[in-house]
């Protein structure tokens, strides 16, 4: 019998999603694990999976169309067995009309010719160019009415002349439309219940909050809420990791930043301290066997943290190209899910802003997260005389309910015993 395909959730906290593009078409034989489309959320544009195999019978969802997360995407089946075998509920034709997010449709009216969207029952390629219409993400719908924009002054530059989030840069930015009532106010009681209007003071402007910043907010607000932190601050003394890591940039081909060996530094840490390798649940606490860790990469609009698995069995060459290759997809929207989710632990570092030290917010489910300030030259006093040496100051943010002050001191005694003796993590 013909199995369901439904939007998987994937971004924490999001009710739907949109597909970006369809990597497959009907009649298409597919394998587990083959990609089958790319999935936009608030944060980025993920790549999904095939998890069955199969023969796809029917797309359901149109690019660029808003997708309630659980609701059908596509049909796959035997070769030869009809879409009408799998049971589609009354879902499925909602899937395939157009959608919008937060207000208008998801096609705007203007002079372009663009996609039309794509009904369930329409074959791929019947899916023409129709005019008066424009096709945009929702998204870009999204962040054009929250930054007051007019999508139809604009001609795509994405496939088949989509909208698509660069196109915005290019747009003046003017007045949002005012919100309209659910229902006739009296003329009496309009003073009274219309919103305020607040005059901009001279010499300020008003950014409207994108999708990004809102989910950004709405995460990191529950975790300050929800979540005890505690906070401990170690400084460390650096010279010896400095001048290693010049030996060893002068030597291999793959360069090592000071990031790269505080990674490093973190896995080995847990393997010497395991109890700290944990997150917390409603009903119990989870330990790992390997180390799974967040890196914090600034992106257009806000930040991501895609999730570097093992990093304890990585050499610091692996560590470098891996680091390298997330921060680079991930400025490009190319992040897959699984590259998303998990870990235990993370690394923001703002050292190479000129931070000297702060106090990072952890990311939930994860328990803990390391804010790395940048390597300075300090006084220090080595046996009983002043020299000046290279201090990096680190503070370690702590979920207490997973972690103790006694074991996050341990984690922490441990992190900079091995950033102080960087070449035990050459061997």
């Amino acid at each position: 019998m013909a199995t369901i395909i439904r939007m998987p959730a994937v971004s924490a906290g999001s009710d739907e999603a949109a597909i970006q593009t369809w990597l497959v078409a009907p009649g298409q034989t597919l394998t587990v694990g083959q990609p089958l489309a790319e999935i936009e959320t608030e944060k980025a544009v993920v790549e999904y999976a095939a998890e069955i195999e199969g023969t796809v019978l029917k797309l359901l969802a149109a690019e660029g169309v808003a997708v309630n997360v659980g609701d059908p995407i596509a049909v796959v089946g035997a070769q030869g067995e009809s879409a009408d075998d799998a049971e589609l509920g009354p879902a499925a034709s909602a899937v395939a009309e157009t959608q919008a997010v937060d207000g208008p449709p998801v096609v705007v009216e203007t002079q372009a010719v663009d996609v039309a969207p794509v009904v369930a029952d329409a074959p791929v390629s019947e899916r023409v160019a129709t005019p008066s219409r424009q096709f945009a993400s929702p998204i870009v719908r999204r962040l054009a009415k929250e930054r007051g924009l007019d999508l139809t002054t604009v001609v795509g530059s994405g496939p088949g002349g989509r909208v698509v989030r660069r196109d915005l840069d290019s747009l003046p930015t003017t007045a949002a439309a005012a919100p309209i009532p659910a229902a006739p106010v009296p003329a009496s009681a309009a003073a009274s219940a219309a919103a305020p209007v607040v005059a901009a003071r001279a010499g300020t402007v008003e950014v409207p909050h994108t999708g990004m910043r809102r989910a950004i907010a709405r995460r990191l607000t529950e975790s300050k809420s929800t979540v005890p932190h505690f906070y401990l601050v170690a400084d460390c003394q650096v010279d010896r990791l400095v001048a290693l890591r010049k030996e060893v940039n002068e030597s291999s081909p793959v360069k090592v930043s000071l990031n790269d060996f505080v990674l490093k530094a973190a896995a080995a840490a847990f393997v010497d301290v395991p109890e700290a390798n944990a997150t917390w649940g409603e009903t119990a606490v989870t330990r790992y066997s390997t180390v799974d860790m967040s890196v914090a990469v600034a992106i257009d609009g806000g930040l991501v943290t895609p999730v570097l698995r093992s990093v304890e069995s990585q050499t610091l060459t692996e560590i470098a190209l891996n680091v390298a290759d997330i921060a680079q997809r991930a400025r490009a929207g190319q992040l897959k899910q699984h590259e998303l989710e998990g870990g235990s632990f993370a690394v923001s570092n703002l050292g190479m802003y000129g931070v000297t030290e702060f106090s990072a917010i952890i990311n939930p489910p994860q328990s803990a997260i390391l804010a790395v300030g940048r390597a300075r030259p300090e006084a220090v006093v080595v046996d009983g005389a002043l020299e000046v040496g290279t201090i990096m100051t680190v503070t370690l943010s702590a979920d207490h309910r997973v972690l103790d002050g006694a074991l996050a001191a341990q984690w922490l005694a441990a992190f900079v015993r091995r950033i102080e003796s960087p070449l035990g993590m050459l061997v």
